[in-house]
């Protein structure tokens, strides 16, 4: 349902063609809210059969631009102002590091050590991200920076997280207990 609301939103900022929203998808959404392009093609003709966007140009081989209705834009501020965001409280690596002690120390270790390189390439990419985009003092720039500011964080705060739980793990060659007891 959110990829609706995301090409709404996007499109709130300007009109485009489906090849400019798959590219502004893989530019600044991909960390956020990742579409392919069969998915954003197949969306943006339900958003067009409902009224939500209309096509207002058509150019060579089939290239549509598409802009936002008022409907569409009423759709998004309804979505924005009255649909509480669902809670993600599944989380698999969580839940792996729950249950590590069924492996050995070294297993455990490897696993947390590949959470925090993950982590660092992640935020590599993110900083790269960052760099490449031509922010402008449009609406769409300021909120994409608070959500890049927030993924920058999540990521410092992962590598950090990730860091502190390498160390509470037992020395090499020791047994979980086995501090403490001598």
């Amino acid at each position: 349902m959110s990829l609706r609301y995301a090409l709404l939103g996007l499109l709130s900022d300007r009109p485009a063609s489906g090849y400019d929203l798959l590219r502004r998808f893989r530019d600044a959404l991909a960390n956020v809210w990742p579409a392919t392009q069969s998915q954003i093609y197949t969306e943006l003709t339900k958003l067009a059969d409902s009224g939500s966007i209309a096509v207002t140009d058509e150019g060579p081989r089939g290239r549509k631009e598409y802009t936002i209705t008022e409907a569409g834009l009423a759709d998004l501020r309804t979505w924005l102002t009255t649909t509480e965001p669902k809670r993600n409280t599944r989380n698999e690596m969580l839940l792996r590091v729950f249950f590590l002690g069924a492996m050995p120390p070294e297993h455990a270790r490897d696993y947390l050590t590949g959470i925090g390189e993950r982590t660092a390439k992640d935020q590599g990419e993110l900083a790269a991200l960052k760099s490449s985009i031509d922010w402008d003092e449009s609406d769409l720039s300021t909120y994409g920076r608070i959500a890049m500011e927030w993924g920058e964080r999540y990521h410092a705060m992962n590598q950090e997280w990730a860091r502190w739980a390498l160390a509470q793990l037992p020395e090499r060659g020791e047994q979980p207990g086995d501090a403490g007891s001598a």
